[in-house]
This record gives structure tokens, C-alpha cells and sequence, in this order.
């Protein structure tokens, strides 16, 4: 993927000088290892400060809701899923985008790296095709990409965009055979108490700051629920109740929606597996409604849409 960088830069100086978009939204390097950072640049010259590598791992659809007129951005495959959803929750129009789309093969999760240093600081992180060298005062430690994927990487089926206008590399293909459930199983196969416990651990350390509701592309409401006071649905500290409604209230505003791309996981600074909430009800939507969020402009999510056939058996 290093070498999508001249394309991207080629493609967005070309849009820019043309005047066929208002500006870019794309990646450039980090002040920090690991952390390549989203930005929207306005001229042809800025081109330049554009990259591509294998820590771009946010969602830039995230920033696209209610945005005023014609954008290009660059999208990866659960990028462009959300940028479906945005389309069909009309949150932007299809015609004020360009979709840079970008066949990918999975982002590096920078706390798998972190954890296999043991604390080491890395001043420098070099990346080639299979690997990535973390280099630093006395460190040098190389590791295989495929062992340090994030984890909705690793299950990802739909790599190559669903949506887009101009591709900046050829498809990959696509990863075959894949049970992407396993974790979910072997929580269904819980009893109802052991259910309720693993879950009142997953979110035990959290410090409700949120970052997994604010790195979301779905989480676009004006106001959150958390923070309505009129009424109040629930309270501000880390009280356990509190904090499970928040991210059991979360996912299930998520259903139907989710692209399973990962942000909310990459955000959160106590690594938690917000996932297991969220891939629970991606399974089911799935299982019930034959439908993958953002797959297509064609068709209307299960839950914002009507049928004489949708199943019924939980009211009888």
C-alpha cells in the first residue's frame, strides 16, 4: 500500500487545480510514530503533505456530515461503507463527493505494537510491503504486518471499496473462509448471569471520555443522549450502571449501521473491545435481515425501513 502515496497526491492536485472540488480530505504523517493524522487541504501545492501507509487507520467519513460543497475523499473499504450510510441517512449528497477509493490490506494496530515493545519508545517506524521496524535509543525490533493488524482487520471481507470515483490502486483480493463471529459465539454460549458479567467487566475501566462515541462516523447526532438533560437518561460519572448504558444505548443505535471499521476500538485509551458490543447486533442484522451496512445506495437499512415478511418473533 506505500505506493498509493503518488497517486493520492497526483489525484488531489489534479481535482484542486481543476477546481472540480473544494478541498481534500486525506491523511498526512503524524508527530508520532504510529499516528497519521486526518487533514483537509483547500490548494494544489498542499498535495504534497499527503500520505498513505498502514497506520491511516481512522475513518475519514467521519468527517463528511453536513459538510457545505464538493469534497474528495480518500476511502478505504469500511470508509466507503460509511460513506454510504452518510448518503442514505442524508448527512451529504452523492453528487458533492469524489471518492478517492483505496483497495486495502489492513491497518497496523499501533497498541499490539506498543505491547510487544514492553515499554520501549520508538523514535522511528519503518514499513515495507510485509513489515514494519520500530527503531529507538538501543531498540530495533521488527514485526510481521499480519501479526499486527487490528483485529476488524484481520476478519475484514470487504477490503476493496464498495463506492468510489477514481481508484488509486488496483483491487486486492479479497480475504475468503473467514469466521468472523468466532467471539461472538462463545458469548451467545454463555449463560444469561455469565453474559451479564463479561460484559460488566468488558466496560469495568472505562473512564467515559467517549472517544469511542467521538472517532465514530455513525455518531453524528447534534446532541448525544448522554448529554441530554431534558430528560436526563442517564448520569455523568463512572457509576457501572451508567457507563454499561452508555455502551449498551451506543450499540444499539449502531444497529443496522455499524461497518465494523474499527474506530471505536483505535480510540479508546483503555482498550477495550467496544466491538463485542457492536458486532453482536451486525451479526444478528445480518442473520435476520439478509443486509451489510453501507454495501449499497440501493437499499434502505433493515431498521429504517418496513416489510410484511420482516420477522416478528420477538412480540409474540
Amino acid at each position: 500500500m506505500l505506493n498509493y502515496t503518488s497517486k493520492i497526491r497526483e489525484t488531489a492536485r489534479r481535482l484542486l487545480t481543476d477546481q472540480q472540488v473544494d478541498a481534500v480530505i486525506g491523511f498526512r504523517r503524524g508527530t508520532v510514530p504510529m499516528m497519521s493524522q486526518p487533514v483537509l487541504i483547500t490548494r494544489p501545492e498542499d498535495a504534497d503533505t499527503l500520505c498513505w501507509d498502514s497506520f491511516c487507520g481512522m475513518n475519514l467519513a467521519n468527517y463528511l456530515p453536513k459538510r457545505q460543497g464538493r469534497i474528495a475523499v480518500v476511502a478505504k473499504g469500511c470508509d466507503s461503507r460509511n460513506i454510504v450510510v452518510h448518503i442514505l441517512e442524508n448527512q451529504i449528497k452523492r453528487d458533492q463527493l469524489f471518492v478517492m477509493g483505496i483497495p486495502c490490506k489492513g491497518m497496523v494496530d499501533r497498541h499490539k505494537v506498543a505491547n510487544a515493545l514492553k515499554g520501549q519508545e520508538p523514535l522511528k517506524v519503518i514499513e515495507d510491503s510485509e513489515k514494519i521496524t520500530a527503531k529507538g535509543e538501543g531498540l530495533e525490533e521488527s514485526f510481521n504486518k499480519a501479526d499486527v493488524l487490528q483485529e476488524n482487520c484481520t476478519i475484514c471481507i470487504h477490503r476493496n471499496p464498495v463506492l468510489y470515483d477514481e481508484l488509486m490502486a488496483e483491487p486486492v483480493d479479497e480475504q475468503e473462509g473467514i469466521e468472523r463471529n468466532a467471539d461472538v459465539k462463545d458469548v451467545e454460549a454463555m449463560s444469561t448471569d455469565e453474559r451479564w458479567k463479561y460484559f460488566c467487566d468488558l466496560v469495568a475501566s472505562c473512564i467515559r471520555c467517549y472517544a469511542c462515541r467521538d472517532a465514530c462516523p455513525l455518531c453524528y447526532c447534534p446532541t448525544c443522549f448522554v448529554d441530554e438533560s431534558r430528560p436526563q437518561w442517564l448520569g455523568k460519572s463512572i457509576d457501572p450502571t451508567d457507563t454499561l448504558t452508555f455502551h449498551l444505548l451506543r450499540a444499539f443505535h449502531c444497529t443496522g449501521r455499524c461497518t465494523d471499521c474499527g474506530a471505536c476500538e483505535r480510540a479508546c485509551p483503555m482498550g477495550i473491545r467496544v466491538r463485542q458490543f457492536t458486532k453482536k447486533l451486525e451479526k444478528d442484522v445480518l442473520e435476520l435481515f439478509d443486509y451489510e451496512a453501507g454495501m449499497t445506495l440501493e437499499a434502505r437499512p433493515p431498521l429504517d425501513a418496513y416489510r410484511p415478511d420482516d420477522p416478528g418473533d420477538f412480540i409474540r
